[in-house]
């Protein structure tokens, strides 16, 4: 699984949220968390694309983008390589952490449990 990084993480969550959007309305959607120039938005969404993280298409002349990545895969693969990676653990990450998140509703966030306790059966 393709672990995006923060900044495509933040894209990827304005897209899950709402999609399809333009890359202006990404870079609107984004802004609050990415400190950036629309021009960079564009450049991490082309690299995206090349990824295959992103779809786009045009509709009415424009380049609208929809996620390619499914967001609690994802966020999974996320909070398991930043349990392993940052915090060395060998177990699954708590998902008490992720309750009161404005990203999952209750359904993902069983469904991200029981990803998160299954991992380590699905590297083997």
């Amino acid at each position: 699984m393709v672990i995006p990084s923060v900044t495509e993480l933040t894209l990827l969550k304005a897209l899950w949220k709402q999609q399809p959007l333009s890359a202006r309305e990404i870079h609107d959607a984004a802004s609050a968390e990415l400190d950036w120039s629309f021009s960079s938005t564009r450049k991490t969404l082309d690299r995206m694309l090349e990824k295959q993280m992103v779809a786009v298409q045009v509709v009415h002349g424009v380049n609208v983008y929809s996620a390619r990545l499914e967001k609690v895969s994802t966020l999974a693969a996320f909070a398991h390589d930043f349990g392993r990676r940052v915090m060395e653990m060998e177990t699954p990450l708590p998902v008490a952490m992720f309750t009161g998140s404005k990203l999952v509703d209750q359904r993902e966030l069983a469904q991200l449990e029981q990803m998160l306790q299954d991992w380590p059966a699905a590297e083997a």
